[in-house]
């Protein structure tokens, strides 16, 4: 996929940044979608009648259609177009969050939200390679250090917003919100971002068949791809239950609604430091174990070490801070390392696929690690540690790999 002509005139290079940035806007929308259950969680347990385990899956039911379409949506957005992919995603968030609150049945509302997971996948999947695809090169690192924090910024949005709206009213409120929201978004990349190619122009294009074994033939691709699930399983698991966990402990839903955000928007600081130490020539591997062991440190400090409140909250807030500087580098990485820039797509549409895995994976597991101590929390850092360390050995095989030649990131 092209990079922006260099002899672009000036507006024209704006009016593209302004539409990667809008981008970004659009995938901070889908992760309201993603977002909007745990501070709803309490209102939907008593509500559903759900049990700690149960609650786990509708956290992740989310990630069902990342998990099994990571990589057949990526091939099937080479074939419609990126932005058709995105505006389909659209689409389906907006009917599935309608849907998901006006027949509100604790069945239906689990299998809306694996409908809302193939949406956030068809949105977020391909907006990597369109912003690869509008930028010029001496700015993508910075940009996507940018999209990297859609996920907390979208987080902290929904768990300050969301928490309002619930304090006004029900959780069905708060669907039918963000579903109109979505509409709104759908009608302004419609406006803002440029039309797909034609079908055939420019390239000559692989089979999707091609295009798979490309990609899931690439080592560096396995890597990265794993590395994401064991990263976003362990966020997930510790950001989704906390305003659970701050129930428990008698605080509002309100001030754990604050808290909660707090945390999840202090990732986006790790992801905008990665794009910039990246664009100075940072190696991408030594990023990423930085992070993923602050990782461990500070889930251990905040649940397993009998700290006061006011240090465990300040260690989580480290976790997901530090924790940033992986997400960032992954999506560098993924554009970087790539067998070939037509499988740049599907490269992302895999790791989407294991980072949905990791998703999928990781409450559940949380949530049965503590039912296994007595409903205790403190084990919590046993299940994240284990991910994060799995997380640092991939990180230095990268590393490994990359010595015979020049860092991938620039």
């Amino acid at each position: 996929m092209p990079h922006t002509a260099p002899g672009l005139r000036a507006a024209e290079t704006h009016a593209a940044i302004r539409a990667a940035l809008f981008l970004v806007l659009v995938g901070m929308c889908a992760a309201l979608h993603i977002w909007k259950v745990p501070p709803a969680l309490p209102q939907l347990q008593v509500e559903l009648g759900l049990s700690l385990v149960e609650s786990g899956f509708l956290l992740s039911a989310v990630q069902l259609g990342g998990l099994f379409l990571g990589l057949p949506v990526a091939l099937v957005a080479e074939r419609i177009g990126l932005r058709r992919c995105v505006l389909a995603g659209l689409g389906i968030l907006a009917t599935a969050s309608m849907l998901g609150a006006w027949l509100d049945s604790s069945l239906l509302v689990l299998l809306f939200r694996a409908a809302e997971g193939c949406g956030v996948l068809m949105v977020a999947m391909p907006i990597p390679a369109l912003i690869r695809r509008l930028v010029p090169p001496d700015r993508l690192s910075r940009i996507m250090g940018l999209w990297g924090s859609y996920m907390p910024l979208g987080t902290v949005i929904i768990l300050l917003g969301g928490s309002w709206v619930l304090s006004l009213g029900s959780w069905q409120l708060l669907w039918w919100l963000l579903a109109a929201l979505t509409v709104g978004c759908l009608l302004l990349t419609l406006r803002l971002v440029p039309a797909d190619a034609p079908a055939g122009a420019g390239r000559p294009r692989d089979s999707l068949l091609q295009l798979a074994r490309t990609t899931l033939g690439s080592v560096n691709v396995w890597l990265i791809a794993l590395i994401f699930g064991l990263y976003a399983g362990q966020w997930m698991a510790v950001i989704g239950f906390l305003p659970t966990i701050y129930a428990a402990q008698g605080v509002s839903g309100t001030t754990a609604g604050l808290l909660t955000a707090i945390v999840a928007g202090a990732n986006a600081i790790g992801n905008l430091a990665a794009g910039r130490l990246l664009h100075r020539g940072a190696p991408g591997w030594h990023l990423l174990v930085a992070g993923l062991g602050t990782m461990i440190l500070c889930a251990y400090a905040a649940f397993g070490a009998g700290l006061p409140a006011s240090a465990q909250f300040a260690a989580v807030l480290v976790f997901s801070m530090v924790g940033g500087l992986v997400p960032a580098t992954l999506f560098v990485l993924a554009l970087t390392l790539a067998p070939t820039p037509q499988t740049t797509s599907t490269t992302i549409g895999w790791m989407q696929q294991c980072s949905s895995l990791g998703q999928f994976v990781g409450p559940p597991v949380v949530a049965w690690t503590v039912n296994r101590s007595g409903g205790d929390w403190q084990w919590t850092w046993t299940a994240t540690a284990a991910f994060a360390a799995a997380g640092i050995v991939l990180a230095i095989l990268i590393g490994l790999r990359a010595k015979p030649r020049a860092s991938a990131t620039r």
